[in-house]
């Protein structure tokens, strides 16, 4: 085992790599096989990897595989909504949007769901948080994860900002100081993006908002 990790310095793997890794022994698919079943790396889905609890150097990144299991795809929804501390729940299910059709996937290392968006809206409103190794996941900004969640939600009836400060407030329980930081400059690119009417009700109410926020400074 030594040896493997010496060759996979990474936690995260796929099968290629583990391939190039075991190329010296004569049947390096029993070798995996039997890897598997010892429980020193795990499958994740197929094709990927991780280096199982007694072998493993440091915590698993999830938001990585979270890029890697199905795409093209970035974190976004209620996932990326809580990283960036606008909704209050613990959110366990890794949420991401993509240009594929929706897939739910249960794995080892829990659930990670993913949500179609047209391309147009996938193509904005990402952002890349580094790792200390060097390697990175696509995660969306604040104002494009609540703009994806308009999007993707079904049923909500929103029509006017009434319903729709009503739902993020009360549904979403979202507090309206956190929503006045949101950019509306940014929610502006991002409505022109998705044609979507919340995400251009979303841009005018977060402006609206920060409007009697500075009136309340400077009260």
């Amino acid at each position: 085992m030594e040896q493997l990790r010496k060759k996979i310095p990474g936690e995260e793997f796929d099968y290629l790599t583990l391939l190039d890794a075991l190329a010296n022994y004569a049947a390096p698919r029993d070798r995996i096989s039997s890897l598997l079943r010892q429980g020193a790396i795990i499958r994740v889905k197929k094709g990927l990897y991780v280096f199982g609890d007694d072998i493993r150097r440091k915590p698993i990144c999830r938001e990585l595989f979270a890029n890697l299991i199905y795409g093209p795809s970035y974190l976004s929804l209620n996932y990326a909504l809580q990283y960036h501390g606008l909704i209050p729940e613990r959110v366990t299910t890794l949420t991401s949007v993509t240009t594929g059709r929706s897939r739910l996937f249960d794995t080892p290392l829990g659930r990670f769901e993913y949500r179609m968006i047209p391309l147009s809206a996938f193509r904005t409103g990402m952002d890349s948080v580094a790792l200390e190794d060097g390697r990175s996941f696509l995660i969306a900004i604040p104002e494009k994860a609540l703009a994806d969640k308009l999007l993707c939600e079904r049923g909500i009836g929103i029509r006017g900002r009434r319903e729709l400060q009503r739902y993020l407030e009360e549904e979403l329980r979202i507090d309206p100081v956190d929503l006045s930081r949101l950019d509306p400059a940014r929610l502006d690119e991002i409505a022109g993006h998705c044609g979507n009417l919340r995400v251009t009700l979303l841009a005018r109410l977060v402006r609206q908002l920060r409007h009697v926020r500075k009136g309340d400074v400077h009260a």
